[in-house]
């Protein structure tokens, strides 16, 4: 109980100080001490044990490979249903999107001259793949897109275009957003110069060979051409090749394809609210698809089962005034976004009754800190929720975040968003990989995310006020 009473007192502590406000500083929120009381046990049980290790291990051994369209992704949706109704979820019920559906098939990728070496790839998702005799071709070696764009198109024209960026290691993850640019259009940029092809080195920080797969883009009009990423480590093979100054001809052959779309299912379950808070709410959503190479353990069965036990868990206090929790488990994050366009389509006329959305989608490293996504009237209340989890080492974050891929469509529609910040420092070393498996999760720091998502969940649902709208905007996604 030493942790109880401590994140207790703290948060009391907390509590009176924002009470007792100086005059002339901004205003600062006061949440209810027994809300506080409630949250800090909430999060003390949960850092004593969860199941959430059981729900991963569920989804990724029960169900494992889930891509968009696959049969993978249709037991998936069983598997939800099923596992909301054990545990005690209302209102379970599948709601239809239409999906991309793409087959991996086979790829085999290796230099030919000037000496033949077989290299580990994966075609990236989406891409089209070669004809029956692959595509042959000598490799033109570019850091990035800028430097793609000052070249002549007579200097890339036939040429298998081979992107050398390096991921960048760092706890926010930040590095991705940068190195994930060729892979989303560089077979588009490379396409309009003439290229025949785009190899990348992968999005990711591992050391192994497997190579990192992830979405990538064609645009209308543009011809399509096949893209593929190496792993680090081949990647610095074929480096070491090409740094010798000689021309590399690189050989590469896929099966990949692209069929008619399919129907998946958004899967929603409910802790429903009660008393004056009962018709507002509060969406806690995850993605259920993952990549057909790995598991899906970090992307995302965390994520479904931190938001499983956070709502459960809540629904354990008994409160007089609580807001509805809705668990959206969304179709198709990882090609599209299909079910979180679908899910703001199918709900448009009770947005306004959407009082605050979170995602949780990067992992299961211990939450560092919080960011928001508040108007600026009632910024005082993220502030208030976030500061109740000083005592578990969990700072303030950015102000200005529109909360993550699935629910930042519900925040460009006006819905406000908390968004926990996870440490990403080993997360890209398993991401789109076939080492995105339950055995490299820590059951520890996974508990830790569901004690934060239960506090904030519990706050939010609890607190008596207006959150608040944020200024509607456009939404490039749809």
């Amino acid at each position: 109980m030493r942790l109880l009473i401590s994140l207790t007192t703290a948060l009391l502590v907390n509590a009176a100080s924002l009470a007792a406000e100086p005059v002339g500083e901004p205003a600062r929120i006061a949440l209810d001490p027994a809300h506080l009381r409630a949250a800090s046990m909430l999060a003390d049980t949960a850092l004593e044990g969860t199941e959430a290790m059981d729900i991963v291990r569920g989804l990724s051994y029960e169900v494992g490979p889930r891509s968009a369209g696959s049969a993978g992704d249709r037991a998936a949706v069983v598997w939800a249903l099923d596992r909301m109704h054990q545990m005690g979820f209302a209102s379970v019920h599948p709601e239809a999107v239409e999906v991309p559906h793409w087959e991996r098939g086979q790829v085999t990728v290796e230099t030919v001259a000037p000496e033949r070496m077989q290299l580990m790839a994966v075609m990236l998702g989406g891409s089209i793949g070669t004809a029956e005799i692959g595509i042959e071709a000598t490799i033109l070696r570019v850091h990035d897109l800028a430097e793609l764009a000052t070249l002549d198109r007579d200097e890339v024209a036939g040429r298998i275009v081979y992107f050398d960026r390096r991921m960048e290691r760092n706890a926010a993850g930040s590095g991705y957003g940068v190195a994930v640019q060729e892979r989303g259009k560089g077979a588009i940029e490379a396409s309009k110069m003439g290229a025949v092809g785009v190899i990348i080195r992968s999005a990711g920080t591992s050391t192994s060979r497997f190579a990192h797969t992830g979405n990538m883009h064609y645009e209308d009009g543009v011809r399509r051409i096949p893209a593929a990423a190496l792993p680090n480590s081949d990647a610095d093979a074929l480096e070491r090749l090409l740094d010798r100054g000689e021309p590399v001809t690189l050989r590469l052959w896929s099966s990949a394809r692209r069929l008619e779309p399919e129907m998946s299912a958004n899967v929603i379950g409910e802790i429903p609210g009660r008393g004056t808070l009962r018709d507002q709410v509060i969406v806690l959503g995850a993605h259920l698809d993952a990549w057909d190479t790995g598991l899906g353990a970090q992307d995302d069965g965390t994520g479904v089962a931190i938001m499983l036990e956070a709502a459960t868990r809540v629904a354990t206090v008994s409160t007089r005034d609580r807001r509805t929790i809705r668990v959206v488990l969304y179709a198709n994050e990882e090609a599209g976004l299909s079910g979180a366009l679908a899910y703001v389509r199918a709900h448009a006329d009770e947005l306004g009754r959407h009082a605050l959305a979170m995602e949780a989608d990067f992992g299961a490293g211990r939450v560092l800190s919080i960011a928001s996504g508040f108007p600026e009237g009632t910024v005082a209340i993220a502030d208030a929720m976030i500061a109740s989890l000083a005592p578990m080492g969990v700072e303030r974050g950015a102000s200005d975040t529109s909360g993550g891929a699935d629910v930042g469509r519900l925040w460009h529609r006006g819905v406000p968003v908390l968004a926990p910040r996870q440490d990403g420092t080993y997360y890209f070393d398993v991401h789109h990989t076939p080492d995105d498996t339950p055995d490299r999760i820590d059951p520890a720091q996974l508990d830790q995310n569901v004690a934060v998502y239960t506090a904030l969940t519990y706050l939010a649902a609890t607190y008596a006020g207006d959150l608040g709208r944020v200024p509607v905007t456009p939404d490039d996604a749809g």
